[in-house]
């Protein structure tokens, strides 16, 4: 007689990957031997130290996130919701749990036990790859059906050393260290971690490493007998300790342990056993950073089948923008990297939404991202800006064609807002008719933009002149940019006009070098550091530009860099905007990860004196390019 709750099982875990790569049998296999267990929200599935279970989960209903205890604060480092597997760790690891797994909301998961798992996966490669993956980089849904292939296409060269990059990364390291005395006995050391839910205790003399004593020594040495509760620490800690300083990279941790087939190291002043802890690193450390590496999350982008597999890769590249952050990783790198995973993201919503609509583009086409996007500035989650360019077409069958892009883009929009893309409040996106057209007429919009030149003319220019395509035909995207060049050239009465919109913006510092601040509303007391900072400094950048005929380069601080070397004579006034605003992206960037918005408006007496002089002198710099934008474009005229 069959087993209806077993049948219901199989047919809602079939749905999702690995178990879509198993027969009927197999799975009807697996659903009866699985536990169904109903949690309450912030419930604990397993928590830190807690022996391994003897199954893995599936999320039924609910959600569920991954917390680990980071300088002294629980973060969550992962989240899960229906369909999701987690708990992976007993297929691969024989240590304790590393994270705590707890309820978000009111949750049902289905327990699927290993000893009836492992044996249907021993032949079936794709569920290995999975399940591996899945475990290696923090990834939930890595798999696909997709053939493996090149993880990169022609325009990613730039990820190709970013395994490198990311390995090259300092550790972010556990800085609160629980030690203990060598004379401590074996009973109070697990009665430490199990009180402090850790896997590992420090053995110190002085805060100077002398051993170091892990769950594993408590299994191997202790539960066997070997050595009673009773005893001294100091019989069963490993010494002595591997130590490295701060900063040490990422690969370099990760071989230490594979050499010495150590699961911790310790980080101390001077790197050495001989001067004071200062932290520690765990293997389980490494592998929460491995979930964040660039080259896993390029490749989770280009396999994922669900707009919500790429919703939480976005999370993890926000991840990755706050460790390049916080290890201080350049700028320029940085920028790259984030602009080319974002840009991934859209070209995979672009790809799927097309296999959607059942039916190939009628004509050529391209997918145009505008704004910071397109200057490969966009770092944090900023408004959409998009808009289509597609082939010129007989007027008898433009609407029909129009018709179509305006059903793709339509979905493409809803997408990226779902994957956290916000909508954009003015409506540019190419799911308005507006910015939705052929290229002659694209053509004709910017003759009209650059010669009927009032406010809003310019405010369209200033917008849509920074254009990358994402997705679609280059040779569309080329001839308008080439069409921008050739109307604008000489053409002084534009790029006056455009000058005089760059200067828009006073100076960021008033009276007697006070910050200029939002006088009402919401943001009241604020400094704008987008209106009055950032979009000088773009702003100028552009208006360089475009004046002196620099193509195929979009960046601000490689517009002034270019500038530098264009007019030696004021390199160093050309590589101090470049710097200028590489600072203040920087600036933004890093405070719109600590208070999780978009970094526009600050609190200034959140800043630190510091932060406030280095504002100061890229400010002073935005005063320098303002007058000469006002000496080079005779702006007094038009102001």
């Amino acid at each position: 007689m069959k087993n209806t709750i077993a049948e219901r099982i199989a047919d809602f875990i079939k749905n999702f990957p690995p178990f879509d790569q198993f027969s009927k049998k197999d799975l009807y296999c697996i659903a009866k031997e699985v536990t169904i267990t109903y949690l309450e929200k912030d419930e604990n599935v397993y928590v830190v130290g807690e022996p391994l279970h003897d199954r893995f989960y599936m999320i039924h209903k609910g959600a569920i996130a991954l917390k680990k205890e980071i300088n002294s604060k629980m973060e969550t480092v992962d989240r899960f919701d229906e369909g999701d597997i987690f708990g992976l760790r007993p297929l691969f690891a024989k240590e304790n749990y590393a994270i705590n797994a707890v309820t978000e909301e009111e949750s049902i998961l289905y327990g699927i036990p290993l000893d009836t798992f492992k044996p249907l996966i021993t032949q079936n490669r794709e569920v290995v790859n999975f399940l591996i993956e899945s475990f290696a980089s923090n990834t939930e849904n890595p798999f696909s059906k997709e053939l493996h292939g090149s993880l990169y296409d022609n325009r990613l060269d730039v990820l190709t050393n970013d395994k490198e990059l990311f390995e090259l990364q300092p550790v972010r390291y556990t800085k609160k260290v629980i030690t203990a005395t060598a004379k401590t006995k074996i009973k109070d050391i697990a009665k430490l971690m199990n009180h402090h839910r850790i896997g590992s205790i420090v053995i110190a003399d002085d805060n100077i490493p002398i051993g170091i004593v892990t769950d594993e020594d408590l299994r191997k040495k202790v539960i066997t007998g070997i050595q009673s509760i009773e005893d001294s620490v100091s019989l069963i800690m490993s010494s002595p300790v591997l130590c490295y300083p701060k900063g040490v990279s990422i690969s370099q941790a990760q071989l230490a342990m594979m050499k010495h087939n150590v699961s911790h190291l310790c980080v101390t002043a001077d790197g050495t056993p001989n001067s004071k802890i200062i932290g520690i690193i765990s293997q389980n450390d490494l592998i929460v950073m491995g979930g964040s590496n660039p080259t896993v999350l390029m490749k989770a982008i280009k396999r994922s089948n669900s707009t919500k597999e790429l919703k939480h890769i976005r999370k993890k590249i926000m991840v990755l923008l706050a460790g390049f952050v916080e290890q201080d990783i350049p700028l320029t790198q940085t920028s790259k990297i984030i602009f080319e995973l974002n840009d991934a993201t859209v070209k995979r919503i672009i790809e799927r939404c097309i296999l959607q609509i059942d039916k190939k583009p009628p004509v050529s086409f391209a997918w145009m991202s505008l704004g910071s996007q397109g200057r490969k500035e966009q770092l944090l989650h900023t408004d959409q800006d998009n808009a289509i360019v597609f082939e010129n077409v007989k007027a008898d069958d433009l609407e029909e064609v129009r018709d179509y892009f305006l059903l793709l883009a339509k979905k493409v929009n809803k997408r990226l807002n779902a994957v956290g893309f916000d909508f954009c409040p003015a409506d540019i996106m190419a799911k308005n008719p507006k910015w939705c057209l052929t290229l002659d007429e694209w053509k004709d919009q910017f003759n009209q933009w650059t010669s009927n030149t009032g406010g809003d003319e310019i405010l369209m220019s200033s917008i849509f002149f920074d254009f990358d395509i994402t997705y679609g035909d280059a040779s569309l995207t080329n001839q308008l940019s080439e069409h921008i060049f050739e109307i604008t050239k000489n053409n002084h009465l534009f790029l006056s006009k455009l000058g005089a919109s760059a200067l828009r913006s006073a100076s960021p510092l008033g009276f007697f070098r006070q910050f200029l601040v939002e006088q009402d509303g919401e943001y009241k007391d604020f400094f704008d550091i987008k209106k009055r900072a950032i979009m000088p400094i773009v702003d100028a950048g552009r208006l360089f530009a475009l004046s002196n005929q620099i193509k195929n380069i979009n960046n601000t601080a490689e517009r002034f860099e270019k500038m530098a070397e264009l007019f030696p004579e004021n390199e160093e006034f050309y590589l101090s905007c470049s710097y200028t605003s590489k600072a203040l992206l920087k600036f933004r960037t890093k405070h719109g990860l600590l208070h999780n918005d978009d970094g526009r408006f600050i609190e200034l007496s959140a800043l630190t004196k510091e932060e406030k002089m280095k504002l100061k002198r890229c400010f002073k710099t935005i005063a320098r390019v303002q007058e000469s934008i006002k000496l080079k474009f005779n702006i007094n005229n038009y102001m």
